[in-house]
């Protein structure tokens, strides 16, 4: 009765080791993705491949890194990991907005002109819930996505076909840079309540006769859950590691753009401070010290970055707006 026991004990611990090994490294990041180009038979440069690019490789990385998605899965390690599925949400949010820009300003040359078909179904499936994994599956409707971003990228690399454009212009730029920060926005907020604080409530200011539905505390406490600080903090990495390859894309398909504004600069800023969010995290789990305490607070050095990066973001769309 006793060797049985024992043998039971050591198949469980030998299960429980390899489906840590296997959550460990399901759990990698992947690593920022390098801009891709394209010419046409003439030597000109596709205007548009490098971004539906860096949208389509981030989304393949996401399906195809190890482990695959798992924001969806129902089965151990991956039931039990939270980093990653978060990583992989916060990045699907970039995606999103970026997908939506697209189909709504990028594609467009004007409010009135329609919208290619490929990229509005491609938005529509990207829109899916993460977690969903029976028919349709989150993955499987991304995947399709995928496709249809491709049959778009086709087109705009098609000299003879005019069904689908891509305009690069510092107007359609502001409108994705506005979403961008948004969403940088809120991530700063959500990491710095990492700590906890007392918020003064700031959302009537500015116009004296602004009215909101119901009434509002003039302050409030906000803190972040002590169960949901590496979540918040992995969501703020794989928004950043997303922004990250959009930031590089646009670089490449807007130079002609941010030469005339002289907003280079203002972009390679953007992308240092993202770059510094990737940075190997060194400690096993996501440390939350109280300000200057002995302890580390890696979510406030994220919200750093990340605030950095917005107020970049803020200056790259002053530089826009300029004539």
């Amino acid at each position: 009765m006793q060797v049985t026991r024992n043998k039971i004990l050591g198949v469980v611990g030998v299960l429980f080791l390899v489906l840590y090994i296997i959550s460990v490294w399901w759990s990698i990041e992947p690593d920022p993705i390098k801009p891709v180009s394209a010419q046409t038979d003439n030597a000109q440069k596709v205007i548009g491949y490098s971004t539906t690019s860096s949208l389509i490789l981030t989304m393949e990385t996401l399906l195809d890194k190890p482990g695959g998605w798992l924001s969806n899965d129902v089965m151990p390690p991956s039931l039990m990991m939270d980093n990653m599925p978060a990583f992989e949400f916060g990045a699907l949010e970039q995606v999103r907005d970026l997908a939506l820009i697209m189909r709504k300003e990028f594609s467009r040359s004007q409010s009135q002109s329609t919208a290619d078909n490929d990229l509005l179904a491609a938005h529509s499936k990207l829109n899916i819930e993460n977690t969903s994994w029976l028919v349709p599956s989150a993955e499987g409707e991304y995947r399709e996505a995928v496709k249809l971003l491709k049959l778009y990228r086709a087109k705009i690399s098609d000299a003879n076909n005019n069904n689908a454009q891509f305009y690069a212009r510092a107007d359609n730029l502001n409108e994705w840079l506005k979403e961008v920060q948004k969403r940088l926005g809120s991530m700063s907020q959500r990491l710095s309540a990492s700590v906890g604080q007392e918020r003064l409530n700031t959302d009537l200011a500015g116009d004296i006769a602004a009215r909101q539905s119901t009434p509002g505390l003039s302050s409030s406490e906000i803190k972040t859950s002590w169960w949901k600080i590496d979540d918040v903090f992995y969501e703020s990495r794989g928004s950043a590691w997303a922004l990250l390859n959009f930031m590089h894309a646009i670089e490449v398909d807007f130079a002609d753009v941010l030469e005339k504004k002289n907003a280079e600069v203002s972009l390679r800023q953007i992308i240092r401070e993202l770059e510094a969010t990737q940075q190997t995290v060194w400690s096993p789990i996501v440390l939350n010290g109280n300000g200057f305490g002995l302890v580390a607070n890696h979510s406030l050095v994220m919200a750093n970055y990340i605030s950095r990066a917005n107020a970049a973001v803020i200056d790259l769309t002053n530089l826009l707006s300029q004539g």
